[in-house]
């Protein structure tokens, strides 16, 4: 049964149902579940846990590469399965139970969970639950649409679940790139210098006596739920083609720019897809996440390469490259999550960083996670492994939001994820602001003529002037800094009227 799929005979035995495998699962357990952006998550023996603790009160602590699909985390959230969650998450009835304090939520920089837990400063899982479209003759595991954390959480948990989908394409073996980093000190460098590369194997390579069982299931990934370009993503995109354009007219850049890291979400994938017409060839991608805009482009004839960490793709997007994997095998590689956020790679590649700010202030400070200072929307994900560490680090965002009530570019941010030191370019449909090699008051002035929406300007001038008046490298009115979130939260507007 299965054997195209499951080609270590000895393994055959093994298949058990998912509420088998679920009962695996104690009490106080901490689990590795394998996913990275709805993609390649584990999802039978994950309901199967939700069923339970609807029955009989159930907690354990999940670790992950980044969200999972399927609503999974706010089943869990909800059958009050979830004690502690790391370390990113995107579901709305999981962001409610973190907010309210019902369950611990631990916001990581994706690139170092795994860094943390080889050293011994997070324990490891007691069990993995990894989907795979294989399990080779070595007992070793073929990850499907992403790596993730997969490969250290079945490496380091104590048992192993494999979920076998026969609904995944068998095409997906040799896509991925599996290499694990040594042990500090004394490590060697990572040996990739090109976006291409290939340094691992295609496979994890388990030890097949700790699998303790293998579920089958044919529950597809979710579909991504990103939308069309609208007027101000377009004017985002024009903003930035615009000055890549003069980026290479200085020979700052080639015209094959420089390896693309592009973040989660719908601003982000229309920055991408914009460059479909844009005067750039043979560009490179080196990122967490391939969306749709990844696939356009190739199409297109305008990426030759993409590296990633996991394949989101939205329902029509899915069906015509999922059906037709092979046609793509070559332009593509998956890695794990800590080879494709890692710092030390993102120096060397020389990335141009784009990614998705919550708000920014008029210094440059990013805040990526935080509605008004405390409640969690997502997580900060890859953005700060990359800005810190890239070639160009850039943030977009639309200048404002829900109406007009909200201004995405405000005094001071309610929460600092990335700090101006860190940022270098800021981009809203009104403008972009280069903000490199400019000092704070340069930069206040250049984001506020620039990225500031016109219902906003007179008063964020009103309170820079101000601010100057009283002095100070980073002129700040103490008093009044964080007064538009105030007015937001007691008036529903920014703007106190």
């Amino acid at each position: 049964m299965h054997s195209d799929r499951i080609r270590l005979s000895s393994l055959q035995d093994r298949i058990i149902s998912a509420d088998e495998a679920a009962a695996l699962i104690k009490d106080g357990m901490t689990v590795g579940l394998s996913g990275f952006g709805c993609a390649g998550d584990a999802k039978a023996v994950p309901m199967a846990l939700v069923e339970r603790a609807r029955r009989k009160p159930l907690k354990i602590n999940v670790i992950t590469g980044a969200s999972i699909g399927n609503r999974l985390d706010g089943l869990m959230a909800e059958a009050g399965l979830l004690a502690r969650r790391m370390p990113f998450q995107a579901d709305a009835a999981l962001r409610k139970a973190i907010n309210a304090g019902e369950v611990m939520f631990v916001d990581q920089h994706l690139s170092e969970l795994v860094e943390l837990m080889r050293h011994g400063q997070l324990e490891n899982p007691d069990i993995a639950i990894i989907e795979a479209a294989a399990i080779t003759e070595q007992g070793h595991i073929v990850p499907t649409a992403s790596v993730g954390n997969s490969a250290s959480l079945a490496l380091s948990a104590r048992q192993v679940i494999v979920e076998i989908n026969p609904a995944c394409s068998a095409h997906w073996e040799g896509l991925h790139d599996i290499y694990i980093p040594e042990k500090r000190p004394g490590r060697k460098p990572i040996p990739l210098v090109n976006a291409d590369d290939r340094i691992g194997t295609t496979a994890i390579a388990v030890d097949p006596q700790r699998i303790a069982g293998i579920v089958i299931s044919d529950k597809v990934d979710s579909p991504s739920t990103i939308v069309p370009p609208d007027a101000e993503t377009q004017a985002i995109a024009d903003h930035l083609i615009a000055f890549f354009e003069q980026e290479v007219e200085a020979g700052r850049l080639s015209s094959s720019l420089a390896p693309l890291q592009v973040g989660v979400g719908s601003i982000a994938n229309a920055v991408m897809c914009g460059l479909i017409e844009a005067p750039f060839r043979d560009l490179v991608q080196y990122s967490e996440v391939l969306q749709d805009s990844t696939f356009e482009l190739i199409d297109a004839g305008k990426l030759k390469f993409a590296s990633g960490s996991a394949i989101t793709l939205s329902a029509e997007c899915g069906k015509r490259v999922f059906g037709d994997l092979e046609k793509y095998k070559d332009r593509l590689v998956l890695r794990p999550q800590e080879i494709s956020n890692h710092p030390e790679l993102a120096r060397r590649l020389g990335i141009i960083g784009i990614n998705t700010a919550l708000e920014c202030d008029i210094y440059g400070n990013v805040n990526s996670t935080h509605v008004c200072g405390t409640r969690m929307m997502n997580g900060i994900g890859g953005s700060g492994d990359f800005a810190r560490n890239v070639h160009m680090a850039i943030f977009v965002t639309k200048s404002i939001a829900k109406d007009g009530a909200i201004s995405s570019v405000v005094p001071m941010v309610s929460h600092v994820d990335h700090i101006g030191q860190d940022v270098d370019v800021l981009v809203t449909e009104q403008g972009l602001a280069d903000l490199r090699g400019l000092a704070p008051r340069e930069r206040a002035r250049v984001i506020i003529a620039n990225c500031v929406h016109p219902a906003y300007r007179e008063a964020m001038n009103t309170y820079f002037e101000a601010a100057c008046a009283r002095g100070g490298h980073t002129p700040h009115l103490l008093d009044e800094a964080l007064s538009w979130h105030v007015n937001l939260e007691a008036r529903g507007h920014m703007l106190a009227r």
